[in-house]
């Protein structure tokens, strides 16, 4: 498995990546028509790799190395929550294709999104993970992450849907989510 930043050209890539984790990790989290309409072309769009600043998110991707596909993803950078403005990182999002989780692909990519959060002279990094999404919560506690009492409720808004379901928007209701924030030192 290699570790590497992403490019522009990973973009629909990690889009299939980031969906299909999406569509395995919230089932039952929810709605099942709005896991249905999410689009990787769509996500890929909104992607903006190869941008190496650090004021800005940063990717790093776990590829097969035999097969030569994007198999996880992690991105990091600055904390964006209200009063944090550089003095925490952020792990904005770490996901692994589903068919890969419990491989180790995932502890790699921590490592590596941990080592640049240091790198950039951040002792502390905060994540966000939907409530109950008890996978997700153990993986980070294993490696150290704790809740540090923030909760905040997020609307899943038309970015997350496919052309034809944001054609709809109108008549969509969008899903309400609740997030945890976990912290650890680095």
């Amino acid at each position: 498995m290699l570790i590497r930043g992403a490019q522009p050209e990973d973009a629909l890539a990690v889009a299939r990546v980031h969906v299909r984790s999406w569509q395995s990790a919230y089932r039952g989290h929810l709605p099942d028509d709005h896991l249905a309409g999410l689009d990787p072309v769509a996500r890929a769009e909104r992607y903006s790799f190869g941008i190496d600043r650090a004021d800005t998110p940063h990717t790093v991707l776990a590829v097969d190395e035999d097969e030569g596909r994007v198999i996880g993803f992690a991105t990091t950078g600055p904390c964006a929550d209200a009063g944090t403005r550089g003095r925490l990182g952020e792990l904005y999002g770490l996901y692994v294709d589903p068919d890969r989780w419990r491989t180790g692909c995932g502890r790699q990519l921590m490592r590596a999104a941990r080592a640049r959060l240091a790198g950039l002279g951040f002792r502390e990094a905060v994540l966000w993970v939907l409530d109950g999404n008890s996978r997700a919560e153990s993986f980070y506690r294993a490696d150290g992450w704790t809740r540090d009492g923030a909760e905040r409720d997020e609307v899943l808004g038309p970015d997350w849907w496919s052309s034809t379901a944001t054609a709809r928007a109108g008549t969509m209701v969008w899903p309400k989510i609740h997030e945890v924030r976990y912290i650890r030192h680095l």
